[in-house]
């Protein structure tokens, strides 16, 4: 399996490196991005090629063994580290928010809410709470933590975290976005399924949309 853990790891040190070079040269993000359907297309076309490269990278393996896509061994064990990782999230930002301001760095928080734009607010919504958590998801604690697995638990849970966040592109949110990693990380490592995964990183992306608009 030591050929698609190299050309898995290239392509995230690659879009990682693409991330950064991009927040580089395109200066200060658009706070009202998320009220433009454009943007839902430019979505829709990014996380297609990335599920695309990942499939693609998986059928050198068993390809549904590597995503595990299969019900965890105990949905009671997932709902209690997805309240871990809620809480500590919590505290997290509780802690480095006030100092590090996450949300303006990464440009998705608009200033204000615009009625005329709900539609495209609404459908970009539901792309970041549904489609991107299932990519992101199979292809960090899927495919990623499958590959690196062989060598150790607690390798497989960090280093997929750590590229997770560097994926992001983003300096500020870097340590709210590995701490959050890890803790998918874990609990896919725990559970033995992506799928917990994806509900978390779902509601948690659901949930950051509607503060932005609500607070």
């Amino acid at each position: 399996m030591r050929l698609p853990l190299v050309l898995w790891t290239g392509f995230i040190l690659a879009f990682a490196g693409l991330s950064y070079a991009g927040r580089a040269t395109e200066g200060k993000p658009d706070p009202n991005v998320l009220y433009k359907w454009s943007t839902t297309a430019a979505y829709l076309i990014q996380y297609a090629v990335i599920a695309l490269i990942v499939w693609g990278i998986a059928g050198l393996g068993q390809r549904f063994e590597l995503f595990t896509l299969r019900r965890p061994t105990s949905w009671a064990r997932a709902a209690g580290i997805a309240v871990g990782i809620w809480v500590g999230m919590a505290i997290l930002a509780g802690v480095l928010g006030p100092f590090l301001h996450p949300g303006r760095e990464q440009g998705l928080t608009p200033t204000r809410w615009e009625p005329a734009h709900a539609a495209a607010y609404i459908g970009n919504g539901i792309l970041i709470a549904v489609l991107v958590p299932m990519i992101e998801e199979l292809t960090f604690r899927g495919l990623g933590f499958s590959l690196l697995r062989r060598y150790g638990e607690w390798t497989a849970i960090l280093l997929s975290g750590l590229l997770f966040g560097l994926a992001h592109g983003l300096v500020s949110a870097l340590p709210l976005l590995v701490a959050f990693g890890i803790g998918l990380g874990y609990l896919r490592s725990r559970v033995d399924s992506v799928y917990p995964g994806m509900i978390v990183h779902g509601l948690f992306n659901a949930a950051s949309l509607i503060f932005a608009v609500t607070n």
